[in-house]
Formats: C-alpha cells, structure tokens, sequence
C-alpha cells in the first residue's frame, strides 16, 4: 500500500489517499471511504467522466465523484500497472506537487507485482478525429503507443510548444512525470473569484504572467506546459482501460476533447480491437522495463 496526503485543488482541504494492489481483471477503481450510503466504487473509465473545469473527474451511477484523477491514472498507466485501488477519503485526490512524480517514485519505490494473466492492448485500426473550434486530436493507428501534442498561448512564457514522444521503454518516468500543472496568473485570479482552484498555490503549479514565470525556482523544462498536457493526455487516455496501441495527436486540445474522442472511438467498433498483447508489442508498451534510476532528480 502506497499512502499520499495534501490539499485537494479545489476545495484547497486536506485529503488522503492510498494505492492497494489488486488482483488480475480488477482494472483500476477509485474508492470514497468516507461514502457509506451509496456505492463508494468509481470504475476508472472513460464513461463514468462527467464535465468539469480544469480536471478530468468521475463520477458513479449513484453520482459518487472521484476528482483530479488524472495525475495518478498517468503515473499507473506509466509505470505499467493495470490492476490497483484507489482509496480516498474525499471527493478529490491530492493535487500534491502538481505532477505525476510523487506517484511514481512511490510506485516504483514500493515496487512491482508481475501478474499472471496476459496484457490486453487496445489496437487502433482506423484514425478517429474530433475537433472543436481551434481545437482538435486524432488518434490512428500506430506499432506502438506515440503521443503528439502542440499548444498555443499568449502569453511569452508559455507561447507555441510541440513535443513528440513515443511511450515505450520509461519515457513517461524520464520525460513527463514531473511536468507541473501550468495556468496563467489572469486565469488563477479568475478561478479563484469563481471558488475554483482553492488548493492551487505556487508549490503546486507553474503559474507565469507574461513573459515571467512566476513559480519559484522557474520551470523544471523549457517546454515544461506541453510536457504536462501529453502527462494529462495520457491520463485521460488510460480510461480506455487498456494500453492503447496508436498515435495520440492533439493541438491546443485538454481534457474534455480527450474524452470526447475516446467516446467517438468506442462509438466505431471498426476502429479498434481489444486483444492479447504480442511480446514484442508488450516490451514497447508504457512501464516495462522501468526502474528508479529513470527518476533521476526528480524522485
């Protein structure tokens, strides 16, 4: 068992949660133990998103949430695990440093379980695509599992990044992990006059305004912003409850778009296949193979 504690990023309350193992055919669940009078499981699964702002949140057919799961869906999704529950004792995780890295060093300071029962990959077989405005993301088909993001932003701190990388062989550990939240301080002073983000603070985000970065310390990459959107991205692609095989591509796209084609991809049952991993395609697949070592300062 894994235990996290810290403010949840919206309310800004303290909130605990933990990762236990769980057996071959679970998938991954987050469970309220503060829920006694409903049912406190909530499948990770791309059905069960309904719309929020800033964060991908779940929510059960007794209309039981489980909030900001994106970073910890990442970092299980990354270090290859496909079996854990999720406890928590609120309605949102822990926002703790803003990235996926305190999930991961734990992981894989615990450690690992191999399982018995053969991988299952979601094989892409057709390119699906949604758009909305400027905004839009594919996925197609792909031998591995690739992610291709571009966002655009005024403000000179952020302005245009793009980042390709393909997910085998730790690249998620080495490359994303601890990519922080990024938002800008117009955007911070407008959520919080809304009651939204309470638990946001400068430890927790990379906030810029202008050409300045405002966190301390500044950013842990120079592309830092589109290293944190393919962290979400990947995320929010893992509720398709199996690693896919295809090439994520998205510009200027977040959370909701992500899931509004993970709905048009199981809308068109010609455009993918669930089946057994081959072993080569099962050494390219995010997690095998990583090891503390891929961690390097971040840990």
């Amino acid at each position: 068992m894994i235990e996290f504690s810290g403010p949840g990023l919206h309310s800004g309350s303290a909130v605990r949660s933990r990762i236990r193992p769980a057996p071959t055919g679970h998938g991954i669940k987050f469970c309220r133990v503060d829920i006694d009078d409903a049912d406190p499981l909530v499948p990770a699964s791309w059905s069960d998103v309904v719309p929020s702002r800033l964060c991908t949140v779940l929510a059960n057919d007794d209309g039981v949430e489980a909030s900001t799961v994106e970073h910890v869906m990442a970092a299980l999704a990354g270090c290859g695990v496909h079996n854990a529950l999720v406890e928590i004792d609120g309605p949102e995780l822990p926002i703790l440093d803003g990235s996926a890295a305190p999930y991961v060093a734990a992981i894989l300071r615990t450690g690992l379980a191999e399982q018995d029962q053969p991988i299952t990959v979601l094989e892409i077989t057709r390119e699906i695509s949604v758009r909305q405005g400027p905004t839009w993301a594919r996925i197609a088909p792909g031998p591995g599992f690739q992610i291709d993001f571009r966002i655009e932003f005024p403000d000179q701190a952020i302005g245009q990044q793009s980042k390709l990388l393909d997910l085998a062989n730790g690249t998620f550990v080495r490359e994303l992990c601890d990519s922080r939240t990024f938002c800008r301080l117009a955007d911070v002073e407008a959520m919080r006059a809304a009651g939204l983000a309470r638990g946001g603070t400068l430890a927790n985000a990379l906030v810029v305004d202008g050409d300045e970065i405002l966190t301390p310390g500044g950013a842990r990459h120079n592309d830092e912003a589109v290293r944190h959107k393919m962290l979400d991205a990947l995320g929010d692609l893992a509720l398709a409850g199996a690693p896919i095989l295809g090439r994520f591509t998205a510009h200027r796209g977040g959370h909701a778009l992500t899931n509004r084609l993970l709905h048009r991809l199981f809308a068109s049952p010609d455009a993918y296949r669930l089946r057994p991993a081959t072993a080569a395609e099962a050494l390219r697949l995010p997690g095998i193979g990583v090891h503390q070592g891929d961690l390097r300062a971040v840990a």
